[in-house]
């Protein structure tokens, strides 16, 4: 769960993409971004690798371990919230998720073969963010999820903050289906 706000319709939306996913027979590990202690700041680029905190250790073996990992979050400023930017940069490291060739272009995918679902809430309608700032989610999906090997899909819930009970009870209904799909 994506969102430093546990009081949230994301944290809401996880809890029932967890819970139905378990009812399913899924096996399921889940990491709350607020719960997570760690330095946000990547404080020499890439330049030196910090130490990784016990809990940025846990999340990438939950990665490992996991066929198919979830993502979910806000819309803030047509991105992800800054915590979970700084989870991946801290995280997502040579060695975890992708291995550069030496002297030539490319890389190796190390989390290939895994899939992931995006689902991402805000407060205008997703085309409207993608229509007057451009894609919202390519960050996670393409430079980050896909550079490592995953298949992604994505799932946009607009209206998050003035959703009625009508609509939050129709998106249950689709989170709970890819839940119980694994997908």
């Amino acid at each position: 769960m994506g969102n430093p706000d546990k009081d949230s319709m994301s944290n809401y939306f996880a809890d029932v993409y967890g819970k139905t996913s378990l009812e399913a027979g899924h096996e399921v590990r889940r990491t709350n971004l607020v719960d997570m202690k760690f330095d946000p700041l990547l404080r020499l680029g890439y330049k030196v690798i910090q130490p990784l905190e016990p809990d940025l250790l846990k999340i990438q073996e939950d990665i490992r371990w996991a066929d198919h990992f979830v993502v979910v979050y806000p819309i803030w400023w047509s991105g992800m919230p800054s915590l979970l930017k700084a989870l991946f940069e801290r995280m997502w490291l040579p060695g975890f998720a992708f291995h550069f060739h030496k002297n030539s272009m490319g890389w190796d995918k190390l989390l290939e073969g895994k899939t992931s679902r995006i689902i991402t809430l805000s407060k205008m309608h997703p085309f409207l963010i993608w229509f007057m700032f451009g894609s919202f989610s390519n960050a996670l999906k393409s430079a980050i999820l896909q550079f490592a090997g995953f298949t992604v899909k994505i799932t946009s819930i607009g209206a998050s903050e003035s959703m009625t009970d009508k609509k939050k009870a129709t998106w249950v209904k689709v989170i709970s289906r890819l839940a119980r799909k694994g997908a």
